[in-house]
């Protein structure tokens, strides 16, 4: 039985997620809850599991692409289904009934234009890397992968492929070496000038243009229709039975080949007509940092995955939210007194205590004196949500960027608690091992940026919150302070605060107000005790 398989809801309010890689391919045997792809979806990368034992059959949607939850992204022939021929065509008869067509087992790897076996387990590569080794006849089980958990990537193919070629010597062509898809089509090999004889056909290429008949599931029968190709035209890289057969990745490769030829051709005309024929083309743009750093060039890279999800988020935030900024400074210095006592104690129980569970206690209770900052604004139903916990968010800078792992009911729980559970947290943040519930609920968020060496900032609230707090690196600057009486100045440890919140909800007063509530448990953290 074929099982299309949909995007599942994986968490409160998602309505879709980015497809970040596929962890299988059209052909692969997977069993029940396999990871089959990766998907970013608010902040937090996700593995999707497969639902049944069987053989993936389609996969319906690209690296990078966007998929609503519900959409079908895969689909899978479940253990022990036999796969479905073609559906006739043009009343010629089924071709699971043509005596040149009967449904046998598919050729065993190994043999021309298939993969060769891997010798220790599956080889994790993406379909355009496994279609750019049977294209340039490399094995790609031998080939060492630099992605996560050892992907083989399209980098690495080409890299293995050009090691493999500076070791054969220039006269004498390497066993197993095949044609492109596009020059088989063409007649001509990669080395052939046009003008001479068009070359044999590599072995994998079968009847590769303009056939009278070509097996194809019908899925892959699909995909030629959608991409507006001819079936009978698109090189086949499979032989069953004497017969040419295309396979899905097939179609698609065609059909890529087939557009970026008319860009290039549209491309060329335009620049004739501006400039002349005999005018040079432009120098090709650097496909390494190297390179452009070296030529003076630019390089680009995709701007998806956390980066998009950040940038979607900002966006609604500052689009959405009228931002105010509120700045002050405190006196932390013994603040700084009590965490150097606490630390020690701290290290005893393998707890790492740093200043921000302090300011998220010194917060809850500020937040508590004043509601409206742990609310949030339902635009929709044009309410005021007023939060009675207090789960406070903690940005996290992460090699792909911002996140922000939740700690829960930080009110009822002790300093070194909220320390372990933070530091935790923010370290699976920084894993990418975070689950998308442990990003979730916040109420109130705080960000650090005395960490770099900053003092004061602009955050942007962490939508749908209504406030976020900034704080900044305890520095000593002198203060005028009273002893015995008498005022003088001393160095002093001074923080600094930087709260910005939605003014919709929060007035400058109420802004004001709160960040001098947190002021006082951070002058005199001995209060915290009290709460």
């Amino acid at each position: 039985m074929v099982r299309e398989f949909k995007l599942p809801d994986v968490g409160e309010g998602v309505a879709e997620g980015e497809l970040v890689q596929w962890l299988v391919e059209p052909g692969d045997a997977v069993t029940e809850d396999q990871p089959v792809a990766e998907v970013q979806t608010d902040k937090a990368l996700v593995e999707v599991p497969s639902p049944v034992n069987g053989t993936v059959t389609e996969l319906r949607a690209d690296e990078g692409d966007i998929i609503p939850v519900g959409d079908v992204m895969i689909v899978f022939r479940e253990e022990g289904e036999e796969e479905v021929e073609a559906e006739p065509e043009d009343g010629a008869p089924a071709e699971s009934e043509a005596p040149e067509a009967s449904a046998e087992t598919p050729p065993e790897p190994g043999t021309d234009g298939e993969e060769p076996p891997t010798p220790e387990g599956r080889v994790f590569a993406s379909p355009s890397a496994r279609r750019l080794a049977r294209e340039l006849g490399v094995d790609i089980a031998a080939v060492d992968g630099s992605g996560p958990s050892g992907r083989v990537t399209e980098g690495d193919v080409r890299a293995h492929a050009e090691d493999r070629t500076a070791e054969t010597p220039a006269d004498e062509p390497e066993p197993g070496t095949e044609a492109t898809d596009a020059e088989v089509e063409a007649g001509t090999s990669g080395t052939g000038t046009g003008t001479e004889p068009a070359a044999e056909p590599a072995p994998h290429a079968v009847e590769s243009a303009d056939r009278d008949r070509t097996l194809a599931a019908p899925a892959t029968r699909r995909i030629a229709e959608e991409e507006g190709v001819d079936i009978d035209a698109v090189p086949a890289t499979e032989e069953r039975d004497g017969e040419a057969f295309v396979t899905p990745a097939a179609v698609r490769e065609y059909a890529e080949a087939q557009r970026a030829a008319q860009a290039a051709d549209t491309e060329a005309l335009a620049r004739r007509e501006e400039t002349g024929p005999t005018t040079r083309e432009p120098a090709a743009v650097p496909d390494t940092v190297e390179a452009a750093e070296a030529e003076g060039g630019t390089t680009t890279e995709p701007y998806r995955g956390v980066r998009r999800t950040i940038g979607e988020a900002m966006k609604e935030s500052k689009y959405t939210a009228p931002h105010v900024t509120h700045h002050d400074e405190v006196d932390v210095t013994e603040l700084v007194e009590t965490r150097e006592e606490l630390k020690r104690e701290a290290e005893e129980q393998g707890i790492r205590l740093t200043y921000l569970p302090f300011v998220m206690k010194a917060a809850v209770a500020a937040l508590k004196e004043y509601p409206l900052v742990n609310a949030a604004l339902d635009e929709e139903n044009e309410e005021i949500v007023k939060h009675h916990y207090y789960n406070i968010g903690v940005a996290t800078a992460t090699d792909v960027g911002l996140m922000v792992p939740v700690v829960e009911n930080v009110d009822r729980k002790g300093l070194l608690q909220v320390a372990s559970e933070m530091n935790e947290r923010v370290q699976k943040a920084r894993d990418r091992s975070i689950s998308l519930e442990e990003m979730q609920g916040g109420t109130f968020s705080v960000t650090n940026i005395g960490g770099i060496g900053g003092e004061y900032a602009t955050p942007i609230v962490n939508y749908p919150e209504s406030a976020i707090l900034a704080i900044g690196e305890i520095k000593k600057k002198p203060r005028v302070v009273e002893v015995d009486g008498e005022e003088r100045i001393e160095p002093r440890h001074v923080l600094t605060l930087s709260l910005s919140f939605d003014h919709r909800l929060i007035d400058g007063a109420i802004g004001a107000q709160f960040t001098n509530e947190v002021k006082k448990y951070l002058e005199n953290p001995k209060l915290l005790l009290l709460e």
